[in-house]
């Protein structure tokens, strides 16, 4: 279990830096999602199913929806 915790944690940096990095706004929308959920288990695998409820439906659900009604009225690459 402590291995799981680790990778997971490694995995939310790589997505954390590849956010940054991405220059392609929808791209970045995505990974973002992906860093939500991944970080909704991790809340989970800390016995925290409440945080972990609201990480899911907040972070990778109404943020990302957000996110991409504002790329569709926007440029999507960034300058």
């Amino acid at each position: 279990m402590q291995l799981l915790n680790v990778i997971l944690v490694i995995f939310l940096i790589v997505c954390a830096i590849a956010v940054e990095e991405t220059k392609d706004l929808l791209g970045a929308v995505i990974i973002f999602a992906t860093y939500s959920l991944v970080m909704a288990v991790l809340w989970l695998l800390l016995r925290a199913p409440d945080i972990a409820m609201t990480e899911a439906a907040i972070g990778a659900g109404v943020t990302t929806i957000l996110f991409i009604g504002v790329i569709s009225r926007t440029g999507r690459m960034e300058k």
